[in-house]
Parts: C-alpha cells; sequence; structure tokens
C-alpha cells in the first residue's frame, strides 16, 4: 500500500497556491512541489490531490493508494461524492477519475500537525511560483 500526503496552500485567498506531495512507498519517501498560480486555498486542496494521483499513476501503477490530507472539504467532498460549490464539481469529477484506476483508493482527514511534510512542501511551491512571475 502506498501512503500519500497531499496539502495545497495559498498566499491570500486567491493568491499564489502550490501543492506539495509526499509519498511513502515500498520503503521509500518521495517528495513533490507543484507550483499552481493564483487559486483559493480549497482550489489548492483539491489540486494537491490531482497532482498526487498523476504521481501514483506515473510511479505507481495499479497499487492500493492510501490518501491523507488535513482538508476536511476535500476528504469529506471525495468521501461522499458531493460538493456544494459549482466551482469544485469538475476538481471533484476529475478527482473520481483518475481514482478509478487504481485497485483501491483510500483517504483520510488528519490533523494539521500530522501532515507536517506535504505543509512544507505546499509552502516552497508558493516560493517558486513567486519566482516564477
Amino acid at each position: 500500500m502506498i501512503e500519500v500526503y497531499t496539502d495545497g496552500a495559498s498566499s491570500g485567498n486567491p493568491g499564489a497556491s502550490g501543492a506539495g506531495v509526499y509519498i511513502k512507498a515500498h520503503g521509500d519517501k518521495h517528495e513533490f512541489t507543484f507550483p499552481l498560480g493564483n487559486m483559493s486555498n480549497h482550489e489548492a486542496e483539491f489540486h494537491a490531490v490531482l497532482k498526487a494521483l498523476d504521481m501514483c499513476a506515473a510511479y505507481f501503477p495499479g497499487e492500493i493508494l492510501s490518501f491523507r490530507s488535513d482538508s476536511r472539504l476535500v476528504v469529506d467532498a471525495v468521501e461522499e461524492d458531493f460538493i456544494k460549490n459549482l466551482a469544485y464539481k469538475p476538481l471533484l469529477a476529475a478527482i473520481h477519475e483518475k481514482t478509478s484506476k487504481f485497485p483501491y483508493f483510500f483517504i483520510k482527514w488528519i490533523p494539521e500537525k500530522q501532515n507536517l511534510h506535504a505543509d512544507r512542501l505546499a509552502r516552497q511551491a508558493i516560493l517558486q511560483a513567486r519566482m516564477e512571475e
């Protein structure tokens, strides 16, 4: 099973945003940062999950995925397959489409203090985004 920690962050709301992905797989640890441009914090959280799914598809196809996020909005939306905000519906649909390519996908909410690796990576991505402006 692959353990995946995701976090999205923005400086301002909306503002410069980034996604951090921390993956534990087969005894190895992988870190990814993704500058996302300007968006809200909630959008960045959804994009972090999408980026993580892309990394899993590239490096761990066919594996069982266990995701962790400190975004209740994202975790609840994915678990319930429902989101009130219409702006996030395409992101939720994309997550479900990508997860369908894996035998099992789990997502769990965790407190911020248990998501420090992904948080650090998301903040690094914001700095990268600012440098690219």
